[in-house]
């Protein structure tokens, strides 16, 4: 992977050079030169400025972190079935009023700098680095193979996603094969042997198989089914357990999920997801990685609103481990506000409704969440026991402007109900509130 990584970063001056030669009004044709597969490619390329606030109870100072992502690429034309992809990433920070979690991943007290303790985490560290780095091949109808570092998200991002809200992405290092040659089956085959987390770390030790099967029977419904072996002994995350930490992570995910909305006329449709997974140990894994995963949801759409109430569990093994989703878009998940990336020990039931619309350009979106556990914990402080860990307020606004610019106002509020573990846990939420500015320009 770093021979190919090497080899292909010299080619980003040339895939660079004449972006202004791809024109949209120009009409499409196959290349016949490697020049002109070069020059009708098209952009990986955007910018994009965040400010973040985050008051935290617990710590006396409020983060405000200003950041901006550069991803900088071009992907050429297929020339003899093969195009190549190269992307670039920079993330600067324009000011040190926040911490983001550098040099110890997720803020573990014992790292965390002196001038920095007090902030609470924004992880977005600075960083400059290959995003995407990749061939595909076309060779066989209806396949496509990409070869090298690239970004991956399957079907709601709740198992495999690039994290993208972040400004590191999470990127993978290694083979994707996609087949659409049945009709209305889509199949995808993977084997990463390494990843880029956001918070930069870069994971190899073991590997990522991934097989994956969607029959779409209407052009809104599908149904999935997937598997998910993951065989990192350590990926960066440390899991709440009851007894020694985990020496090995490893585990496999089956799962089935039925998904989409069933148009009813011009103007209604019903909106349903139906899911289950099940998760072991796996290749070394500790044995207590033994939990499964359900959700159920449904709702109604009329024109650009839509309504819908979904129950989502991942379990515990009687509070020795709860279910986990290591590779996740995490965010999308437990709410906004990133207070669950990890599933405690008790596990999580997550209770929540959702509203979404659209005025003129202004994409709406409401969520409010009821966060509890699967298996009772003990309130600190005192012999009783709760299921309650909290609830959170979730408000987006969406713009976009144009074809290239875009921009977006978040706020996200979690408060704790019952204070689970000691006062002093790591795993103790807080409670916390978020609000983010975006503005984001693409070529």
């Amino acid at each position: 992977m770093k021979r190919t990584s090497r080899a292909l970063l010299a080619i980003i001056a040339t895939l660079y050079a004449l972006p202004t030669l791809a024109d949209d009004s120009v009409k499409v044709v196959a290349p016949t030169t490697l020049m002109e597969a070069i020059t009708m490619g098209k952009p990986m390329t955007s910018f994009r400025l965040r400010y973040e606030n985050v008051d935290q109870d617990g710590k006396s100072e409020q983060s405000n972190a200003w950041t901006m992502r550069s991803l900088i690429g071009w992907q050429t034309k297929p020339f003899n079935n093969f195009s190549i992809a190269a992307q670039l990433i920079n993330v600067a920070q324009f000011n040190n009023d926040f911490y983001d979690g550098t040099p110890n991943t997720f803020g573990g007290a014992a790292a965390t700098p002196t001038d920095k303790k007090n902030y609470p985490l924004v992880v977005d560290p600075d960083y400059t680095g290959v995003n995407q780095l990749f061939i595909e091949w076309t060779g066989i109808p209806d396949t496509n193979v990409r070869v090298g570092r690239q970004s991956v998200k399957l079907d709601n991002a709740r198992f495999i996603g690039n994290v993208e809200f972040r400004q590191i992405m999470q990127v993978f290092d290694g083979l994707a094969i996609e087949n659409k040659s049945i009709p209305d089956v889509e199949l995808y085959a993977a084997h990463f042997e390494g990843l880029r987390r956001i918070t930069s770390e870069y994971f190899s030790d073991g590997n990522v198989d991934i097989v994956h099967a969607t029959w779409k029977y209407s052009p809104t419904e599908s149904l999935t089914g997937y598997g998910y072996f993951q065989a990192m002994p350590l990926n960066g995350f440390t899991y709440p357990t009851t007894g020694a930490a985990f020496t090995n992570n490893s585990s496999r995910t089956l799962g089935l999920r039925a998904d989409g909305s069933h148009k009813v006329d011009a103007d209604w449709k019903v909106l349903y997801t139906a899911e289950y997974a099940k998760q072991d140990d796996y290749r070394g894994g500790d044995s207590r990685i033994d939990a499964h995963y359900w959700r159920l949801g449904a709702g109604a759409g009329f024109g650009n609103w839509s309504a819908r109430l979904d129950r989502e569990l991942l379990s515990s093994n009687n509070s020795l481990y709860g279910f986990q989703t290591p590779l996740a878009t995490q965010h999308l998940f437990q709410g906004l506000g990133d207070s669950f990336l990890t599933t405690p020990k008790d596990g999580i039931e997550d209770t929540f409704i959702t509203l979404n619309g659209k005025v003129s350009d202004f994409q709406l979106s409401a969520e409010y969440h009821w966060l509890n556990s699967d298996k009772d914990f003990t309130v600190a402080g005192s012999a009783l026991n709760s299921h309650r860990y909290g609830k959170e307020l979730d408000l987006v606004a969406g713009y976009s402007f144009k074809k290239n610019w875009s921009g977006k106002l978040e706020y996200f509020s979690f408060k704790e109900d019952d204070l689970y573990g000691s006062v002093a846990a790591a795993t103790r939420k807080r409670d916390t509130d978020k609000f983010m500015a975006t503005a984001m320009y693409s070529f």
